[in-house]
């Protein structure tokens, strides 16, 4: 089901690069940037996380939390976390339950070959669970602007 601004934020529940569980409906009262991403250190994953953490006090003063989703597993987040230094909790969605669930799961097609992967696309979700904003031109190396520019 296609998401739009006003609706609802599906709930869900993944575990993070810790193996903590992470339910969505638990963040109430906070704003939430859910982005998702296709792959950890890959290189457009990794300016858009960069930029999202050397930021992170921009967004933080904002009233934001930064969760990022891939469907890499927690061994991947880590080592992405730790080569980076990054500052947030990305969610291992292996099962492809929440991708599906906000519907980024996409055909994709690199050099003639169609496979399925992760549509790059950050959610806004306000203190009551609402979608507030989709951002799906990323914009990898100022991904931060953007969010603010809201």
């Amino acid at each position: 089901m296609k998401l739009s601004k006003g609706d609802k934020a599906p709930d869900f529940s993944s575990k993070d690069q810790n193996g903590n569980q992470i339910k969505l409906s638990d963040l109430r009262g906070k704003k939430v940037v859910l982005y998702f991403y296709p792959k950890d250190d890959t290189p457009g994953c990794t300016a858009q996380a960069c930029d999202l953490n050397d930021n992170l006090p921009a967004l933080q003063s904002a009233g934001y939390q930064v969760i990022g989703v891939s469907t890499d597993d927690e061994k991947s987040h880590q080592k992405f976390i730790h080569k980076y230094g990054l500052n947030f909790s990305l969610l291992a969605d292996t099962d492809k339950q929440v991708v599906e669930l906000y519907d980024v799961w996409k055909e994709k097609s690199m050099y003639g070959k169609k496979y399925m992967g992760t549509a790059r696309t950050t959610f806004l979700i306000d203190e009551n669970g609402i979608i507030t904003d989709i951002i799906e031109k990323v914009d990898t190396k100022a991904h931060t602007a953007q969010i603010l520019d809201k």
